[in-house]
């Protein structure tokens, strides 16, 4: 059975707990279900993203994060820096958070890192849209 943060947001821990749940379901840990409302926007700014821009439902996100993680080995997704919520409503709230990416070496390629940073619009505990910026190059931090 799907889980979902807490709706009732009256501070910032809701929204980074979201964040790191969403840290997991890049990672594999999850099943877009356990974090997405029953139908969502994504809006992925990286040239390519326009396929993960159509989709809107669980199974297929969770489908396409599953071929995407098989076309990068071993790459790991960990919140980087703080993160910013801004609570809307009881139910309505927004986290914002810097994101690193980061693919092993292997014998054909170094190590690729990915910086980022991800907006979530969240109701009543369930992510409804995303907005995604990233690029190759140093993390924000370190």
């Amino acid at each position: 059975m799907p889980t979902s943060v807490t709706p009732n947001v009256t501070d910032t821990a809701a929204g980074i707990a979201l964040y790191d749940r969403w840290a997991q379901f890049w990672n594999g840990e999850l099943h877009a279900a356990d974090l997405m409302a029953p139908t969502f926007v994504l809006r992925y700014a990286q040239v390519g993203a326009e396929e993960i821009n159509q989709i809107s439902d669980a199974d297929t996100f969770t489908d396409h994060v599953a071929a995407f993680r098989a076309d990068r080995p071993g790459i790991h997704y960990q919140a980087e820096g703080p993160a910013v919520v801004s609570v809307d409503g009881d139910e309505s709230y927004h986290v914002a958070r810097p994101y690193l990416a980061v693919i092993p070496a292997d014998a054909e390629h170094p190590e690729i890192r990915i910086s980022g940073t991800d907006i979530l619009r969240v109701r009543e505990g369930r992510i409804v849209e995303v907005w995604s910026v990233s690029a190759f190059g140093k993390p924000f931090y370190g």
